[in-house]
């Protein structure tokens, strides 16, 4: 997330960070446009939709601005008080991990040689394409959105900020087309070196962190866009290969909680005793931002984040039998990543311009106490922008897509 906006770039994002059925076809920024199959994998359904969720209150929770009638100041609440704990809770990993588990199912059988495998690399660029339809309508609607804005009389500086930060958001997309065409490679190594191979996927991140403080290379920081995201999505990747292979044997859930928190008290090790801020978000003001590049910390939560959700697969399947949430979510997951944070502008900008009213101050007890109202109306909001824009997440291709891939899938289990 960048430091002075809510939106997810810095990054999460995503995130997840992510469009495209995410198990029956190879695409998989957060979402899933096509009907979903009765076979699928609600875990990850499930680790999709909570981080979805997850991205969307955490982005609201940041919500602080101020109107002086020619001046848009844009802050972040969550830079008050005790408001960085809740960045801890930053949930692009989940995204990544779904993105990367759809991935996996829909990778190469076992023996084939990925590089003929011309029906992926086909997907890959169906997926693209399916991404770029709800992204191409979205910029095109804030374009009008904007001239109206000016033709209303707002000035043109509040306009441009934010017009900027709209397409933020759409980092995500771009890293999870770079991931998805390294996924036969990850799932190459996965099924030759196993556990070594995920040491790796862990370790280049963190060395090339280590080079940027230690060395003082910057530039080689931003190579960590792509290696960070790669331990989650690699992760969802190795998931989905080996329940495709009928390997279904894993971590005991015990093994999976002690790393995560292994990996949660490393990740606040380095905190204390190294260069970086206490948020796992870009903060105002701060000269390191733990996400944009991603760093050490950042890989090492990504870590716990996966590990715990692994450990929680019993239980987040059975809360997510007979959830409609859950299969809503997974049919517009994409529309709500790309508009929630407009569903947010227009509410915040209908009080600030249309009544003249100011916002709560962030972290006060008043802010705190209309936490439910403020969302109340973000959510009715975007919900109406879901019924209006959700319609171009959806392809009959790629229903039927998810049919063939899914009748396939079930008839090998």
């Amino acid at each position: 997330m960048p430091t002075t906006t809510p939106a997810h770039s810095a990054p999460p994002p995503a995130p997840a960070p992510a469009a495209v059925a995410l198990l029956d076809r190879p695409a998989a920024p957060p979402s899933a446009p096509a009907p979903v199959p009765t076979d699928r994998d609600r875990f990850v359904d499930v680790v999709r939709a909570l981080g979805v969720m997850a991205v969307v209150a955490l982005h609201w929770l940041m919500a602080d601005a101020s109107w002086d009638g020619t001046t848009l100041r844009i802050g972040n609440a969550l830079a008050h008080g005790a408001g960085w704990t809740l960045t801890w809770l930053q949930p692009l990993p989940l995204l990544f991990f779904a993105a990367g588990a759809a991935a996996g199912y829909r990778g190469v059988p076992p023996g084939v040689a990925w590089w003929r495998r011309v029906a992926w690399w086909r997907g890959v660029a169906g997926s693209a394409r399916g991404a770029a339809r709800p992204v191409a309508v979205l910029l095109a609607a804030w374009t009008v959105a904007a001239l109206v804005l000016v033709a209303e009389g707002v000035p043109d500086g509040a306009v441009w900020r934010l017009v900027r930060m709209v397409p933020q958001p759409l980092w995500f997309l771009g890293v999870w087309l770079v991931l998805l065409a390294c996924a036969p490679l990850l799932v190459l190594a996965w099924r030759r070196w196993r556990w070594a191979a995920a040491a790796v996927v862990v370790a280049l991140p963190l060395g090339v962190d280590a080079l940027r403080f230690g060395a003082g290379l910057d530039g080689a920081a931003w190579t960590t866009v792509v290696l960070a995201w790669a331990v989650p999505f690699g992760a969802g990747a190795a998931y989905a290969t080996d329940r495709r292979d009928g390997r279904r044997t894993g971590p005991r859930a015990r093994a999976l909680v002690g790393a995560a928190l292994a990996a949660l008290a490393g990740a606040a090790l380095l905190i204390a005793v190294g260069p970086y801020p206490a948020s796992l978000v870009g903060m105002p003001g701060a000269q390191v931002s733990n996400l944009a590049p991603p760093t050490a910390p950042v890989v090492l939560h990504a870590v716990a984040m996966v590990c715990l959700a692994l450990a929680a697969r019993p239980v987040l399947v059975r809360w997510a039998a007979g959830r409609p949430v859950v299969s809503a979510m997974a049919r517009r997951s994409m529309t709500v990543y790309l508009w929630h944070l407009t569903a947010m502008f227009v509410v915040v900008g209908t009080v600030l311009l249309g009544l003249g009213r100011g916002l709560p101050e962030a972290w006060s007890t008043d802010w705190w106490a209309g936490r439910p109202v403020w969302f109340g109306a973000y959510l009715l909001v975007l919900v109406g922008l879901v019924a209006l824009f959700g319609r171009f997440e959806s392809s009959r291709a790629g229903a039927r897509q998810a049919r063939v891939t899914g009748a396939r899938e079930a008839s090998r289990r």
